[in-house]
């Protein structure tokens, strides 16, 4: 049996991703002759058929789908040693690629992407923003270094990093009562029209649970991919959100909303990093959440929490009143 290079599994890799040969050959910058040689001495090398060629294109078969995903943990590893080589004496310098969920991105990186462009300016960050699910499957696959997202995480290929807790409050439009409460509670939740982001945003999935929610019936989603939709809902009397604390500063701003505290133990989310556990950059990520830390405690994000805190305040007793 023939060795199997890193040549061959870059090409299968990207054929795996593309199930075409004329765009992977693309993608890595070869001809189509050439990638379709390598995927078949790859298959010899292996004894097994990774993909089946008809007129309707390409697919992988059982064990090919397999040797794929194994493939790209194996090419993941060799970029994570790479990096190693390339950034083991400095810390935060070179390539970083951050991937962010929604409910974060707009109001965690305004503050924090100065920090690490004046304190590491070698650094040269890539930012990707989507739903947790798709940042874990890429993350696992080598295509990003570190995630920015809400915990738990659970892999037992991922080491987690909490941060900070980031409180949920209750938004409701600017003339609604609150009946003589000071503070929301879950029940309070029930008989209202519920406003949450779509499927798919770990935000979502954190307010039905805190809600207890077991059908969704009075949850209205209309396929909101962002708070600023869901709080805009809100402001114009279509129904209540849940908005997490480090939106307030960004999302209260010019609507007519009232925030309101939650009875204790408030709900919350846990924010944190996460990162392949064979990724040699732990002091690198462990720096990052230094910085992600402070960009919390200092700054814009506290002021308006703070802002947030006096205003709810003012805004629950008069409304009791």
């Amino acid at each position: 049996m023939t060795n199997v290079t890193l040549k061959q599994l870059r090409y299968f890799d990207a054929l795996a991703r593309e199930l075409h040969f004329g765009r992977a050959a693309e993608a890595c910058a070869v001809t189509q002759p050439a990638l379709s040689m390598q995927i078949h001495e790859l298959e010899q090398s292996l004894g097994l058929v990774l993909v089946e060629r008809t007129r309707a294109g390409v697919q992988l078969t059982g064990k090919g789908a397999e040797i794929a995903a194994r493939c790209a943990r194996v090419l993941g590893d060799v970029r994570d040693l790479v990096a190693y080589a390339q950034h083991s004496n400095r810390l935060l310098a070179g390539t970083l690629r951050l991937g962010v969920i929604p409910s974060v991105a707009p109001y965690l990186l305004p503050p924090l992407l100065p920090l690490l462009r004046d304190a590491y300016p070698d650094l040269e960050l890539h930012v990707r923003e989507t739903q947790t699910q798709p940042l874990t499957d890429e993350l696992l696959e080598g295509k990003l270094d570190v995630l920015l997202l809400a915990l738990p995480l659970k892999n037992p290929d991922l080491t987690n990093l909490p941060l900070f807790e980031d409180k949920f409050l209750l938004a409701m439009p600017k003339e609604r009562k609150l009946s003589g409460r000071v503070r929301a509670t879950k029940e309070l939740i029930e008989h209202e029209r519920l406003l949450l982001l779509e499927e798919g945003h770990c935000l979502r999935d954190q307010a039905l649970t805190y809600c207890s929610l077991q059908q969704v019936d009075a949850v209205n989603t209309f396929g909101a991919s962002s708070l600023a939709t869901i709080v805009e809902m809100v402001s114009a009397g279509f129904g209540i959100t849940l908005l997490p604390e480090m939106s307030i500063g960004i999302e209260e701003r010019g609507r007519d909303i009232t925030l309101v505290r939650f009875v204790e133990p408030e709900p919350f989310r846990t924010i944190g990093l996460v990162w392949r556990s064979t990724s040699p950059r732990t002091n690198d990520f462990e720096e990052l959440g230094r910085l992600v830390t402070k960009a919390w405690n200092d700054g814009p994000l506290a002021a308006a929490r703070a802002g947030g805190r006096t205003g709810t305040k003012k805004a629950a007793t008069s409304a009791g009143s």
